[in-house]
């Protein structure tokens, strides 16, 4: 008779994990409230001839997505940051094994934790770093997006160049 794998819940781990996203999250709203203290809504400093510090409300997703909905949108993304949150912090409890998979969904946790916040709190997220290239900008962003793109980008290599069990 064959034994099913037991899993291995491992919450000690999941907790030093936590730390990690405790200070990115701290980051992110330290640095949000540093430009808004800094800055006001639409201001525009330029740094370089490629990089801006501003203030922008994005009240929608990624990109602004969503961002004229009516406000219907705020909860619905509370809502799904909320989801992600359990998901991530059950994936790194039960993959604790695995540190380079769960240093990048540790990424994805804060960031969805930092931007969640400002939703909650402010009704939208405060974005501030606006790169930009000979007339086009890219669209702008913070610390808890950032962590999010390097933590997804960084999970979807680690799938695809990890060997096969």
């Amino acid at each position: 008779m064959v034994k099913a794998k037991q899993t291995r819940w491992n919450w000690p781990a999941f907790f030093r994990w936590s730390i990690l996203a405790v200070l990115i999250v701290l980051l992110d709203q330290i640095s949000k409230y540093w430009i808004q203290h800094r800055m006001i809504y639409g201001d525009v400093e330029p740094v370089t001839s490629f990089f801006n510090l501003v203030v922008a409300y994005n009240m929608g997703a990624a990109f602004s997505f969503l961002a004229d909905a009516g406000g219907w949108q705020r909860p619905l993304f509370t809502v799904i940051a909320g989801l992600a949150v359990l998901v991530i912090s059950l994936l790194i409890a039960r993959k604790s094994n695995n540190r380079l998979l769960c240093f990048f969904l540790t990424l994805i946790l804060a960031g969805a934790v930092g931007n969640a916040y400002d939703r909650i709190t402010l009704g939208y997220v405060v974005d501030f770093l606006d790169f930009h290239w000979a007339g086009y900008h890219w669209p702008a962003f913070n610390v808890a997006d950032i962590s999010i793109c390097v933590g997804a980008t960084g999970t979807i290599l680690l799938e695809f160049l990890s060997p096969k069990e």
